[in-house]
């Protein structure tokens, strides 16, 4: 006797994009893990619960390394959800998948003419042929939020598409995530990363600031680097190459 199905029930499947950590080793690998292990003490908790994709495009390391260097993150609870610009021959299964696609800058325009350059490469990351426009360009803006009231600690603001604004302060424990600007109407006590997704021109700027750690396009500080006579005043930051600079408001 045949049986025939008459209660067909799909599986819905959804697409949907994440802000993650990106992490990119160096060698020698000890080294690049002693740094890590100094970010994480003096900024804890920085790490935990996020998700992070590790990028070992640009070293050269075969699969033991990649196996020994994932456990190693893993002993510091930083647990890799995917591996990116990794060779085929580096997997074998229970590692983490094979990530590729990610792009470093969002879909809007910015004002330097380096970030431009950087959001017109193409899916495979080769830059895309300049183009040529007669006509004037539309430039659309960045879009924002504004966040009215304190942030806690242990909370979370993560905005990529562009500039966070806090009308009040942000408490140690608590953090701010944007791809564009952060501004803090307030006392920064908290984490601040702005140009999380590979804007170099993003800035933070706070009313006074006590920050447990800054970061703009993945260039970070932590308070024993911030400069003294800087600490609860009003102040803006920005990145000028591979250093976060800080001037006092006025």
């Amino acid at each position: 006797m045949t049986k025939v199905l008459t209660d067909t029930r799909s599986i819905r499947i959804k697409g949907r994009s994440f802000l993650a950590l990106v992490l990119s080793p160096e060698l020698p690998l000890d080294g690049w893990l002693t740094r890590l292990d100094d970010l994480a003490s003096r900024s804890a908790g920085f790490f935990l619960g996020r998700p992070v994709v590790l990028d070992v495009e640009d070293i050269e390391i075969d699969r033991a390394q990649l196996k020994a260097l994932i456990a190693e993150l893993a002993k510091r609870n930083v647990r890799i959800m995917g591996i990116e610009g990794g060779r085929p021959s580096l997997f074998e299964p229970g590692m983490p998948p094979a990530m590729k696609g990610g792009r470093p800058a969002p879909d809007f325009e910015v004002p330097s003419a380096e970030q431009a350059a950087e959001s017109a490469k193409s899916g495979q990351g080769k830059p895309a042929e300049p183009v040529v426009r007669a006509e004037p360009q539309v430039v659309r803006a960045m879009p924002s939020i504004i966040i009215r009231e304190p942030v806690r600690s242990g909370q979370s603001v993560i905005f990529p598409e562009g500039d966070v604004t806090v009308v009040g302060s942000v408490a140690s424990g608590a953090e701010i995530i944007a791809g564009g600007s952060v501004h803090i109407y307030g006392t920064l006590r908290g984490r601040a990363l702005a140009g999380s997704v590979g804007n170099a021109s993003a800035r933070i700027f706070c009313r006074k600031l006590e920050a447990e750690l800054l970061a703009i396009d993945g260039v970070y500080k932590t308070a024993d680097d911030m400069a003294p006579h800087l600490r609860g005043q009003a102040v803006q930051l920005w990145l000028e190459g591979d250093s976060i600079m800080a001037e006092r408001l006025n």
